[in-house]
């Protein structure tokens, strides 16, 4: 485990930029000056199965071990997901939000081929320093990936990209150039970026104290052990927060909003 929170979230970035070039670009679009100052990170997300082995605690095991308290949970039904979200005692570091698909929920089929990938996993692995930007443990074909594809869209991103940061968040509340989601979502827009518009390009409310969108995935070049195949990989989701009645601002997730936001490494979206 990690004994320091600024060295994780650099090794997670790095990692994350592998395969989502197109992050940089949206810090030269949004950043103020070069050097980036007002670009501050509002959460980060993982996926993972809920089995045994690599299950949401062991993933968030890193983050408590480095001063992290559990916050909300958070259930969808429709995508067969359970989330709990992290946040640390600090408010300038970024808050956790990890996921696992209920793989019992699933079909025979998909229940076989996610035990055979995590039947791969290395016990010692999953309480290295590098298990969150590890990526896969586990060989997996092609063919399996689309077999998971076809009812799971989670399972087969899993499948492919394995433990790393499946985004991070831009916190529109700290931009010295842009107040509103709209005007990042119009900037992003007239860049070129295809924002994900299922239910919406705005997800959440001033109502609800939360308001998301995010950029498609990009595309990265992935080693299947029968060849190599280009497939979505991560986005880049941007957060605004309203304050609560105290004047805080709130710090929680909008379940009905991140269920639409898991949707931004959907393949037919990318097609």
């Amino acid at each position: 485990m990690h004994k320091d929170i600024n060295t994780l979230f650099d090794n997670l970035w790095k990692n994350y930029l592998e395969v989502t070039p197109s992050a940089a670009k949206v810090h030269q679009l949004l950043a103020s000056s070069e050097q980036g100052d007002d670009i501050i990170n509002d959460h980060i997300a993982f996926r993972t199965f809920n089995l045994p082995k690599v299950g949401l605690e062991k993933l968030a095991a890193h983050f408590l071990a480095l001063g992290y308290e559990q916050k909300g949970e958070y259930h969808f039904e429709a995508k067969k997901l359970y989330a709990k979200h992290f946040e640390h005692p600090d408010a300038t570091q970024p808050k956790v939000f990890i996921s696992e698909l209920l793989v019992e929920k699933c079909s025979p089929e998909l229940q076989a081929l996610v035990n055979k990938m995590v039947d791969q996993v290395d016990e010692a692995s999953v309480t290295a320093d590098n298990f969150l930007y590890s990526g896969t443990q586990w060989q997996v074909s092609h063919e399996d990936y689309l077999k998971l594809l076809e009812e799971s869209e989670y399972a087969a991103w899993m499948a492919a990209y394995g433990y790393r940061a499946n985004h991070f968040t831009v916190s529109i509340n700290h931009l010295k150039n842009f107040e509103t989601i709209q005007a990042v979502n119009q900037a992003l827009k007239d860049a070129g970026f295809v924002l994900n518009s299922s239910g919406g390009e705005i997800k959440g409310s001033p109502e609800v104290c939360l308001e998301q969108s995010s950029t498609m995935a990009d595309k990265a070049s992935v080693h299947f052990s029968d060849g190599d195949f280009a497939i979505p990989s991560c986005f880049y989701e941007f957060a605004l927060r309203y304050p609560l009645a105290n004047g805080e601002l709130y710090t929680g997730f909008v379940a009905a909003s991140a269920d639409k936001i898991f949707e931004s490494t959907n393949v037919q979206c990318n097609a």
